[in-house]
């Protein structure tokens, strides 16, 4: 653009080149104040803020974090997990406006999967929950899932403090859904919920040890129409399956339940099972207990996400890789020596 042109536009709308100078500075006290009003569009800001990859919006994102931090911690943490099709979307915005209708206010982080060949996501959640996306008193933040193995982002965790900041009382994890491999949510929520379906063949496939281990509740969905036999024999199914199990540290015993979200029943029952384990585990200081521990364990992923980090931002890291990647390819070099290589260099 020339230099009259500038002028010219300047002279239709300074205040257009006015707003762009102010948005390059983050004020995060500001920003901090607006989430705590319950400001929509700050909370938005702010989850943006802390996903950036950007080394400067990564040290506002802490600054914001810390300010947030005093009005955290006052909410139930739920994470939702299930195989793709299992309906946690319906499920989600169902159970969601139930809770709003109960005075609740509900924040959804739901995440999508990532492209491993063109590194995109649909991020299409708000779509699937229309109504709940409409509800004054829900918020839905779709998010990708990155280079995550978690089944949620990397920056799920600092979004839930910001959630519960901006005053979100119920907070929601939608994961992935891509198997084991998500049991990482654990970590982050207060209680995990396992979604089922009858007749997928999975019944025995959820008796694995692992995610159903996790599970504080498990919720055959669909149970609707002609499938609603089979919903009962499932449950019967897995409440036998959970006997198999030793005993949780919360002393709490896992249920099995049904509903359908599609016909909007069994959903109070499931919430009725989320405020029981809630009263169970504060009067027991299990609660508070695994949230002590939960943040040991964030301390630790985060020195280990830093160092990754840096390692790969080192420049002499980065102009060795392609090299020492070329030379492993070819067998030159055995990956576990390159390694070896690579980290001695990153150290020099």
């Amino acid at each position: 653009m020339s230099k009259d042109a500038t002028h010219i536009n300047k002279s239709i709308n300074p205040a257009f080149y006015k707003t762009r100078k102010r948005q390059k500075t983050i004020n995060t006290q500001e920003l901090a104040t607006a989430i705590a009003q319950g400001d929509i569009t700050a909370l938005s800001q702010g989850i943006t803020l802390i996903e950036s990859t950007v080394q400067s919006h990564q040290d506002k994102g802490q600054q914001l974090i810390e300010a947030c931090l005093s009005k955290a911690n006052k909410s139930v943490r739920i994470g939702i997990t299930g195989v793709p099709g299992v309906g946690k979307s319906t499920f989600i915005e169902t159970f969601g406006n139930y809770l709003t209708s109960q005075g609740h206010k509900v924040a959804v982080l739901a995440v999508d999967p990532t492209s491993s060949v063109s590194h995109g996501s649909i991020l299409g959640d708000k779509t699937r929950m229309y109504t709940l996306a409409q509800n004054p008193n829900a918020y839905i933040r779709p998010s990708a899932s990155g280079k995550s193995l978690g089944g949620v982002a990397r920056k799920t965790r600092e979004a839930i403090i910001l959630c519960e900041a901006a005053g979100y009382n119920v907070i929601i994890i939608e994961t992935v859904g891509v198997g084991q491999s998500e049991t990482i949510v654990h970590s982050m929520v207060d209680f995990f919920l396992l979604l089922k379906l009858a007749g997928a063949g999975d019944e025995l496939q959820g008796i694995k040890r692992g995610i159903i281990e996790m599970a504080d509740a498990i919720v055959i969905n669909k149970a609707d129409g002609g499938n609603t036999k089979a919903a009962k024999l499932a449950k019967t199914a897995f409440a036998k399956a959970l006997h198999l199990f030793p005993p949780k540290p919360s002393n709490w015993t896992p249920k099995v339940t049904t509903c359908s979200a599609l016909e909007n029943t069994g959903i109070q029952e499931v919430w009725q099972l989320i405020s029981d384990y809630t009263t169970t585990t504060k009067n027991s200081t299990f609660f508070e207990t695994k949230r002590a521990e939960q943040n040991k364990f964030w301390l630790l992923q985060t020195i280990e996400n830093k160092l990754k980090d840096a390692f790969y931002a080192n420049e002499k890291v980065v102009g060795k890789l392609d090299v020492v990647l070329s030379k492993v390819a070819l067998g030159e070099v055995s990956p576990f020596i390159a390694a070896q290589q690579l980290l001695k260099l990153a150290n020099e």
